[in-house]
């Protein structure tokens, strides 16, 4: 399950909007659960999709924006735990490329399709696998989390969002 407060979710879906015909991307920082079946959002972290040669439907993140975004989310007690990015006009599913590309076992990817620059659909898919031979995609629950102090003690209000169906390939 994945995690995330409106704020979060809203920035993720915006940034999509803001580089169409383009794909976005970017990094979740947050923290995960020790069976690593959990994940919490905390904040997200745009990247410049730096694929020169077809922007329009591929992304890459600068390793050294990940050391640096790494290192920085360290130093408030976070971790790297997912990545998303954007599907101009494409659905909110995995590609082949995007599954041969990933390689963050045990984080969240998280996909938002962009249709004519309006975000329509977003979905997560959590990797699973011990190494990269075995890896596997997995659907994954996103639930919004909206904290609020009420004396003095935080109470959760969750509110899952559905998964977008899959293309039917027989249409």
């Amino acid at each position: 399950m994945l995690e995330f407060k409106q704020s979060d979710y809203d920035e993720i879906r915006q940034h999509g909007e803001d580089t169409y015909p383009h794909e976005c991307c970017g990094v979740l920082l947050g923290t995960m659960n020790e069976e690593g079946d959990h994940r919490v959002v905390s904040t997200t972290v745009r990247c410049q999709n730096t694929r020169a040669d077809r922007p329009e439907d591929r992304f890459y993140i600068d390793p050294r924006d990940l050391v640096r975004i790494q290192r920085q989310g360290r130093e408030q007690g976070l971790d790297i735990v997912g990545f998303y990015h954007s599907h101009p006009d494409c659905p909110a599913q995995w590609s082949k490329t995007d599954f041969a590309e990933a390689h963050w076992i045990g984080c969240s990817y998280v996909i938002t399709r962009v249709d004519k620059a309006k975000a329509t659909d977003t979905n997560s898919f959590w990797l699973r696998g011990s190494e990269e031979e075995d890896k596997f995609f997995e659907d994954e629950k996103i639930v919004f989390v909206a904290a609020a102090q009420q004396g003095g003690v935080p109470v959760s209000a969750q509110a899952a969002v559905p998964q977008a169906e899959a293309p039917n390939p027989e249409k």
